[in-house]
């Protein structure tokens, strides 16, 4: 009972003393969203005024958070012998229910069973189907916590962002390795009379896990941008204000008042490529809201055509495309096109809904600069240009080859081809080896023009096979031979 009392006392005294040091923000801060679990040692390692010195700066650290579903949940699980939940995450919707909760917290003492609270917290931060943010905030003397980095590798595997509070006097190798990275922002060791120093700095520990993007831009163009929050007026219960302007002070400051029920607003008659800043202020006669603001650059102009492209190309046409349609701004298209370096250029006028042509009347296997231009309502112009090629013909067949015997018994070779997309003849054939003791036929090649029809050979080998191949710029075609004597046709 003594001990309760000078608890009571001492609880009492930094309360007030805490009312007359730390200001106390008016502000609440909707910024953040997420469930915080408070791992509290309450066992009987810690002293009495320690205990109340860790209760103390939970309450300050917690203060100006907006509490409740869509915002933050706050749970509180004290570790003793046996793990006690003081109150769970979905209790307390206010500040006011929260802070009376902790001032009337009692401590457990017996022994440090941190396992077994663990287990517990790990049930109440991983069971719940809230996709939101998760953090186990440890306050601990540090004395014997027992085996704790197996189940605080488990809560981290999960999700969960583990930071710790101890007194001078804990074991830092376990906490360094049970808290999550990094160190520097999410483990503090501090003597116990001090511990107000941290409050700052761990609450924006927290703010940077929970932080929750309330104004946001989820729709951008070169004129116009969409914002959304996440609501925290009802219809009677407020409104919000609206400010935007470029950062540079180009035009003026727009404002707008928007009913309590808003979540989004769309903002035109923007500048392109401008950057912008814009704030929502929720304005409520229940509760003072901080100031949302968010930062935007909206799109470069974005002038058609921007995007020329070649497609479904054939020996005699191509079709050509581009973007983006913008019927209310353009009047007509105009696309010419030639053949590059000197050919004539034909011109082709569109109406201002269409963004594709097909090109006809081209010649095989020939270079294009293709010219889109677009006509403006503003009487402004813009071009752009892109180099298209045709494919070649279709591969001529050669047809009807003959071997025609001449005099001194050589062989006249004639053939007959269509020379469109022809680049020359590969002909080839057996020749007699007079050279040589070998009885085997050389094989002998020339390169024709593409004019040619006909060439004459000599000194073929008995039966000799000659063979006729159209060339291409793409390579050589399939031909056709024959063989000497006896003037029949076969495919290669």
């Amino acid at each position: 009972m003594k001990d309760f009392l000078l608890h009571c006392v001492l609880f009492w005294a930094m309360l007030q003393r805490s009312n007359m040091q730390i200001p106390v923000s008016a502000t609440v801060l909707n910024c953040c969203e997420g469930d915080i679990l408070l791992l509290l040692d309450s066992s009987g390692s810690v002293a009495n005024y320690e205990f109340s010195r860790l209760l103390l700066f939970a309450t300050e650290l917690l203060r100006p958070f907006s509490l409740g579903r869509g915002h933050v949940r706050v749970g509180l699980l004290q570790v003793g012998t046996n793990p006690n939940l003081e109150f769970g995450m979905d209790v307390h919707n206010n500040q006011e229910s929260l802070q009376k909760a902790l001032r009337s917290v009692r401590q457990l003492q017996g022994d440090t069973n941190t396992e077994a609270a663990l287990r517990v917290a790990q049930r109440l931060l991983t069971e719940t189907l809230e996709n939101v943010p998760k953090i186990l905030l440890w306050l601990t003397d540090g004395v014997q916590p027992g085996d704790v980095d197996k189940p605080m590798s488990e809560l981290k595997a999960q999700g969960v962002s583990v930071l710790a509070v101890s007194t001078v006097h804990g074991n830092y190798q376990v906490l360094q390795r049970a808290v999550t990275p990094p160190l520097e922002s999410h483990l503090y060791s501090v003597d116990i009379d001090n511990i107000e120093i941290i409050t700052e700095d761990m609450r924006e520990a927290i703010i940077k896990i929970i932080h929750a993007e309330r104004l946001r831009v989820v729709d951008l163009t070169s004129h116009s941008a969409v914002l959304q929050w996440r609501p925290v007026l009802s219809a009677d219960s407020g409104y919000y204000e609206l400010r935007y302007n470029s950062v540079w002070k180009t035009d003026p400051e727009t404002r707008r008042i928007l009913p309590g029920v808003s979540s989004w607003a769309e903002l035109t008659n923007l500048q392109p490529d401008t950057t912008y800043t814009a704030s929502l202020r929720p304005e409520s006669n229940q509760r003072l809201f901080n100031t949302l603001s968010v930062n935007f650059t909206t799109l470069p102009d974005v002038l058609s055509p921007e995007v020329v492209s070649v497609s479904d190309s054939g020996p005699r046409q191509i079709r050509v495309s581009w973007g983006p349609l913008q019927p209310a701004r353009v009047l007509r298209y105009t696309v010419e096109y030639g053949a590059i370096p000197s050919g004539h250029v034909h011109t082709v006028t569109l109406h201002s809904q269409q963004n594709s042509a097909i090109l006809t009347g081209l010649e095989p296997g020939t270079q294009y600069l293709v010219t889109v231009s677009a006509l403006y309502v503003n009487g402004k112009e813009r071009a752009m240009s892109v180099r298209a090629c045709t494919q070649e013909a279709a591969l001529p067949g050669l047809a009807d080859l003959q071997l025609i015997p001449a005099e001194r018994q050589e062989v006249q070779v004639v053939w007959q081809a269509r020379q469109e997309g022809l680049k020359g003849y590969w002909l080839s054939w057996e020749r007699e080896n007079s050279h040589s003791s070998s009885s085997k036929p050389s094989i002998s090649s020339v390169y024709l023009h593409p004019t040619s029809h006909s060439t004459r050979l000599a000194h073929l080998a008995p039966s000799s096979r000659v063979c006729v191949s159209p060339v291409y710029s793409s390579g050589r075609g399939d031909g056709i031979c024959c063989t000497a004597g006896r003037h029949t046709d076969s495919n290669q």
